[in-house]
């Protein structure tokens, strides 16, 4: 009973220290951190449900922040040595790193996604998720991202990505890929919904 009012006295205060980090990031920089606290457990989980992750390949997260979608990929099953985690904000790198010390964590820029993984192989990723506020950048740096990440999974593997918006974060192109989105998240604040994208064959 001591054992598990520990760990979960632990977890509060780690939850606490990630809000404390996560805040203080979006002050310094809100464009590139895009929230003031990270993405709450029902949405991290609606976004793990679209990975496929029976389908060969590594799991790249971009924007994993503090690591709460990241914990719900391994929830999923998927082992952290499986798992590349891109991120911008060095600290949070170095806190991703201290956590999950058998996890890929890479510090760069995802708007140069293929420069930044050169190390990736074409076509090799099972699925890639993403948390970056991509409301905050054009229109076509947005397009540009996910054509990069298309060029790094087979046809048909999902790029996953939430959005507080009514619109879809990256517009519609039929000829090129599908787009699915899930309901909204209400218990999430603020809510959100989780789109999915998919490259034609």
């Amino acid at each position: 009973m001591l054992e598990m009012s520990a760990r979960k006295v632990k977890g509060i205060k780690e939850k606490l220290a990630d809000e404390v980090r996560f805040i203080r990031s979006w002050a310094e920089n809100p464009l590139t951190t895009g929230a003031v606290s990270p993405s709450g457990p029902d949405l991290t989980r609606r976004m793990a449900s679209f990975l496929e992750v029976d389908r060969p390949g590594k799991i790249l997260e971009i924007g994993p922040g503090t690591g709460v979608v990241t914990r719900a990929i391994l929830e999923r099953g998927v082992a952290p040595a499986r798992v590349i985690a891109l991120e911008y904000n060095e600290s949070f790198c170095q806190l991703l790193r201290r956590r999950y010390p058998d996890m890929d964590v890479v510090s760069g820029d995802a708007y140069r996604l293929r420069e930044t993984l050169a190390h990736v192989e074409p076509r090799s990723l099972a699925s890639i998720v993403s948390s970056m506020p991509l409301f905050s950048r054009p229109k076509e740096e947005r397009r540009a991202l996910l054509m990069q990440a298309f060029e790094l999974m087979p046809a048909g593997a999902p790029f996953i990505q939430f959005s507080y918006a009514l619109v879809p974060p990256i517009a519609p192109d039929p000829d090129v890929f599908s787009i699915q989105r899930s309901g909204w998240i209400l218990k999430n604040l603020p809510p959100a919904r989780v789109w999915v994208y998919r490259a034609h064959a």
